[in-house]
C-alpha cells in the first residue's frame, strides 16, 4: 500500500513558484497552495489516485483538509470541519485562514 504521509512519486512533481506550492500529477496540477489559500483542480479526472495524491499533500504539507468520496460524487473537508462539494468540473479552492 502506497505510504499516505507524503506525496507519491509515480508521475508527481513537486514544484515550487515563490510562495507558492504545486503538486502536479501527470499535467494536472491537482493541489496548489501558499500562506493565504488551497486550490485542488482534479483536471475532470475523477480518480481514486487523484484524490491520493490530495489527500497525501493535505497530510505532508499540514493543510488540513481531506477529499473522499461518497455515492460518486467527490467531497472536501476544510480545516474549519465543514464538507463542501465539488464542483463538476473537479475544482475546489478556499482561504487558509
Amino acid at each position: 500500500m502506497a505510504r499516505q504521509d507524503t506525496v507519491g512519486k509515480h508521475r508527481t512533481q513537486i514544484e515550487r513558484h515563490g510562495e507558492n506550492t504545486y503538486i502536479k500529477y501527470w499535467s494536472t496540477y491537482v493541489v496548489g497552495f501558499d500562506s493565504d489559500w488551497i486550490h485542488l483542480d482534479n483536471g475532470g479526472w475523477f480518480t481514486s489516485t487523484t484524490k491520493t495524491r490530495m489527500n497525501q499533500a493535505s497530510r505532508q504539507f499540514n493543510l488540513g483538509y481531506r477529499v473522499f468520496q461518497q455515492d460518486y460524487r467527490w467531497y472536501i473537508v476544510t480545516p474549519d470541519g465543514e464538507t463542501h462539494k465539488f464542483s463538476d468540473r473537479g475544482t475546489f479552492g478556499f482561504s487558509r485562514a
